[in-house]
């Protein structure tokens, strides 16, 4: 999935980053909505018009029009009036009595610091009441001005939305969500095999019957998460935060031997329970509280990892390290195997 961040036709502010999917028609669609205009047109940062979604790149600066021609960004966003030299940029001012005429770009620009470049700058009537003191005025201005911004947009991915992305992306291309908000969505019963989540929100998600087969979930939010009956195998969740979770009925063991690697991972209150483990890695992982009844964890690394109060009843732990573990009030009832003492020595 490629991910571009698109500004409004002469403007360096408010960017939205958006994914790149369908056609281009498609791409016009979410800057309307994202930016909050009819867009009709798009152009690269160089003010070439892109006329065919395979134009675009991954990490694109993209300009959308409203049917105007491309305005330099560089130009701070003027108006194409005054970029073309017309009559609108012209400004004539009364000095003690004695008219000057001159351009606004010759006031910003010549001494940008001064007092005329910031009147006629975009908040020029902001810097003239705070230059003069009128306290009264300041105020108002502020709000006006912060309510004349655009949203900023944080709102989570959806599955529909996503879906589309998955429908867009060739199987063999990888797929690119670090860092995106997909909180409390469904995706459920989706293929996810390969995608990289490294970082991303998916806290209260829906994940159950997934399959995540060597996904990147490195350092992402899971918490309160259901994963019940997810394929699981080689996936990467090293320092994720999945608190909480269920996980009921996953599967972590590959065939081929590709192991599944929680090292670092908070798994406090998490409910993996008949879960198939077998050589997964859970080094310094926390599993506080966590319910792992009838697991299957043989030959896991379980070395310096917190099982305080962990129902381990009915697991499989054969040829599992249990060095440097915490297992104060751990349960471990009902073993399919007898546990050594040489495994743990806390």
């Amino acid at each position: 999935m490629r991910r571009v961040t698109l500004f409004v036709n002469g403007s360096p502010r408010n960017g939205k980053v958006v994914a790149v999917y369908g056609t281009l028609s498609d791409l016009l669609s979410v800057a309307s909505n994202k930016l909050g205009i009819k867009a009709t047109s798009v152009y690269n940062g160089k003010g070439g018009l892109i006329d065919d979604i395979a134009l675009i790149r991954d990490d694109d600066v993209l300009f959308v029009c409203e049917g105007e021609p491309f305005i330099d960004p560089q130009t701070d966003g003027r108006p194409h009036e005054e970029l073309t030299g017309s009559h609108t940029d012209w400004l004539t001012l009364n000095v003690g009595g004695r008219y000057f005429t001159t351009t606004r770009s010759t006031l910003v620009n010549k001494e940008p610091d001064s007092m005329l470049a910031h009147m006629f700058k975009d908040k020029g009537v902001l810097e003239e009441a705070r230059f003069f003191g009128i306290d009264s005025l300041i105020e108002h201005l502020e709000i006006a001005i912060k309510n004349s911004q655009p949203a900023e947009d944080h709102s989570p991915i959806s599955r529909k939305e996503f879906v589309r992305f998955l429908l867009a992306t060739p199987t063999k291309s990888e797929l690119r969500c670090q860092g995106l908000n997909f909180s409390g969505a469904d995706l459920s019963r989706l293929d996810l095999r390969y995608i990289n989540f490294k970082m991303a929100n998916l806290s209260r998600c829906n994940l159950a019957h997934a399959n995540l087969c060597c996904a990147n979930l490195e350092r992402a939010d899971l918490s309160g998460s259901v994963l019940d009956c997810a394929n699981l195998q080689g996936v990467k969740m090293l320092c994720s935060n999945a608190e909480g979770a269920s996980l009921k009925g996953c599967n972590f063991e590959d065939p081929s031997g590709l192991k599944a690697n929680l090292e670092g991972a908070n798994l406090k209150g998490v409910d993996m329970e008949g879960s198939q483990m077998t050589g997964i890695n859970l080094r310094v992982a926390t599993l506080k509280n966590a319910k792992l009844k009838n697991c299957n964890l043989r030959g896991a690394t379980l070395a310096g990892t917190d099982l305080e109060n962990c129902d381990l009843s009915g697991c499989d732990l054969q040829e599992a390290n249990l060095r440097g573990s915490n297992v104060k009030g751990a349960i471990f009832e009902e073993m399919l195997t007898p546990l050594h003492m040489s495994q743990s020595v806390r």
